[in-house]
């Protein structure tokens, strides 16, 4: 019996539980936003919130600790260098949960794991990402109002032989049937 057992076995044995967890935390720092399903969110939740409040400890101690966990010496510099560094106020509640939609193949929850607070880069990509698409709509709107129209006596002729570009066909290779099929001459 699981008396007392806290957390969802997520239908995997402990090496491979620790190791999905792992992947999760690593993407949530890297991507700041991922989709999952609502148990694994849940339970990536609780792993992502030790790694961050390890973060705003900043001691050799709480470095190795996060090493233990992530396994890569450049997260756990950002970690501690970009990302606790946003929560230095906030007393937990560094992520959130936002339901989705149901996966089409199992009918799983989807539900996206991101943090609270998004880092300024992010921010900035996605303000550029909006500016460059009003941009692009605006300029077409623009082109299609500067250009002239044309008129019955300006319309060009239909294609003469001279516009139409001939392209050389590649030389036709005679089709060999593979040895297994070809018949040896003589009639063996």
């Amino acid at each position: 019996m699981r008396h007392g057992k806290s957390g969802n076995r997520l239908s995997r044995n402990q090496s491979l539980r620790k190791a999905t967890l792992r992947d999760m935390a690593r993407a949530i720092l890297v991507q700041e936003r991922i989709c999952t399903t609502r148990a694994k969110a849940k339970e990536a939740r609780k792993f992502i919130e030790k790694l961050i409040t390890l973060g705003k400890k900043d001691t050799l101690s709480a470095r190795r600790a996060a090493f233990a966990i992530l396994c890569d010496h450049t997260m756990v510099s950002d970690l501690f260098t970009k990302t606790a560094p946003r929560f230095k106020t906030r007393n937990g509640g560094y992520t959130r949960i936002i339901p989705y939609i149901q996966r089409a193949g199992d009918n799983a929850e989807l539900a996206f794991l991101e943090l609270t607070e998004k880092s300024r880069a992010i921010i900035t990509n996605q303000k550029r990402a909006k500016y460059n698409k009003e941009a692009a709509d605006v300029s077409k709107v623009s082109e299609a109002e500067t250009k002239p129209v044309a008129t019955a006596t300006e319309t060009k002729p239909a294609h003469s032989k001279a516009d139409v570009k001939t392209t050389p066909k590649a030389a036709a290779k005679p089709k060999v049937a593979p040895k297994l099929f070809q018949r040896k001459a003589g009639g063996e």
